[in-house]
């Protein structure tokens, strides 16, 4: 998106020639969905402090001169410029895939939850890449403070008091953080749960978490969240989860109803059904110049893309360092392909990517985070309020911008929010009970 967003602005004279039909050029965004997800902001999303539809952008809106098509590209022939691809439409007409051809490609499909072969993961596991997960996850943790309110079961109030989160990373400790801060809020409106009932565990590999904020930066955080009632469980990992009792290496067992997979990414199944070259970890091959190596009119950034890190040392070296699969270099690879696909078209020499790593913020709950920003370290509400200046500042369009700064101001004069709206994933549900047991009778 923020590629496109840029070559709409650059190539604004050639699109407009191609809509007169006067010759010009055509951007082609092929996405699954027909909107961006801004990812840092899920966690938010998911603690109700931001609404869902404001932490995604709608491309159809913010890209009104280039072509959006809805699909999956099954398989990309760059030898022949074609993509095969699968839209809503071909899947309803049965018809198959289509091939869309093309004079350059830009390849930026990010990257998936990484699995492991876990007993029972695949049955019971919840994973939060999307804003889907994300409103799912906040439906059923709320969910399953309602089952626990009404049984007189101990064990089936025990499992779904317990919370398992398993990957010490962004995803997995700011989820854990703010779903744990929105729970404890909500046991005043439940008159026979209290905080200290509720069970939040995480589980990591390996011996901090965080890594991205530094290792003080990351004690404190274990430190914080143990002060929280969290049991953070360093140099562990999840065995089992078979029959929803997570198993851990340390011996121990837990059952619960919630079970978060954030343990690492990998990149997008895609690239395997390319014929471009890619590195070991099964990312593109790419120069500084964001073009994927030893092949023309093919350009890659992001989570998929393996670019060296010039600001790191020596580039030349045996293995020299790449940028790291974050938002902070994507954004920018993103606006300097575009820079760069535009001045090969017209003949002019590419720049390289280079962008010394500036410093990563976490946000720990409601006025509660860490950060290490350019050398200095903060905690606390100040490392909170810059965690939400600085997201503030990337989301995308001003009209984001300006309605999750209301939502914040909002949130500030009234109480959360803690109603659940599972029924949402299952909107047919009721309708279906009506129509097959009569349940609503229009007469006597």
């Amino acid at each position: 998106m923020y590629t496109a967003l840029r070559l709409q602005r650059r190539l604004r004279k050639e699109l407009r020639r191609a809509r007169e039909g006067r010759g010009g050029v055509q951007v082609v965004v092929l996405a699954p969905d027909s909107y961006m997800t801004y990812q840092p902001f899920l966690p938010e999303a998911a603690a109700g402090s931001i609404s869902p539809r404001h932490v995604v952008v709608p491309l159809r809106r913010v890209l009104p001169h280039c072509r959006v098509v809805t699909g999956e590209a099954r398989a990309i022939d760059h030898a022949r410029r074609v993509a095969t691809v699968e839209t809503l439409a071909t899947e309803q007409a049965g018809s198959g895939p289509v091939e869309i051809p093309y004079d350059e490609l830009v390849l930026a499909p990010g990257s998936v939850s990484r699995t492991l072969p876990v007993p029972g993961l695949a049955e019971h596991g919840i994973g939060f890449k999307t804003v889907e997960e994300a409103i799912g996850l906040r439906n059923h943790v709320l969910e399953q403070l309602d089952i626990a309110s009404s049984t007189r079961d101990p064990d089936v109030r025990a499992a779904a008091l317990t919370f398992v989160f398993v990957g010490g990373g962004y995803a997995g400790v700011e989820a854990l953080a703010e779903l744990e801060d929105m729970a404890r809020y909500a046991c005043r409106y439940y008159h026979n749960i209290r905080p200290r009932d509720q069970k939040w565990i995480l589980v990591e590999a390996t011996d901090r978490i965080l890594p991205e904020v530094g290792e003080a930066m990351g004690r404190y955080t274990v430190r914080e969240l143990r002060r929280r009632n969290i049991d953070v469980r360093l140099e562990t990992r999840l065995d089992s989860c078979e029959n929803r009792v997570a198993r851990l290496s340390d011996g121990s067992q837990h059952p619960c109803r919630t079970l978060v997979w954030t343990a690492g990414v990998k990149p997008h199944p895609l690239l395997a059904a390319t014929d471009l070259p890619r590195d070991e970890r099964g990312r593109l091959r790419c120069s500084a110049t964001l073009r994927v190596d030893g092949v023309d009119h093919a350009w890659a950034a992001g989570d998929a893309a393996a670019v060296p890190d010039l600001t790191a040392g020596d580039p030349g070296g045996e293995q020299p360092r790449e940028c790291a699969p974050n938002a902070q270099h994507a954004v920018r690879q993103a606006r300097l392909l575009a820079d760069n696909l535009v001045a090969s078209m017209r003949g002019e020499e590419p720049e390289e990517y280079r962008h010394a790593y500036a410093g990563s913020v976490a946000s720990l709950g409601l006025h509660k985070g860490v950060a290490h920003v350019y050398g200095r370290k903060l905690r606390g509400y100040p490392a909170w309020l810059l965690h939400r200046a600085y997201h503030l500042s990337r989301v995308p369009t001003a009209n984001r911008k300006t309605r999750i700064l209301a939502e914040w101001t909002l949130a500030g004069l009234f109480k959360r929010e803690i109603v659940s709206l599972g029924s949402l994933e299952h909107p047919r549900a009721e309708f279906e009970l009506a129509a097959g047991t009569g349940r609503h009778p229009e007469g006597p």
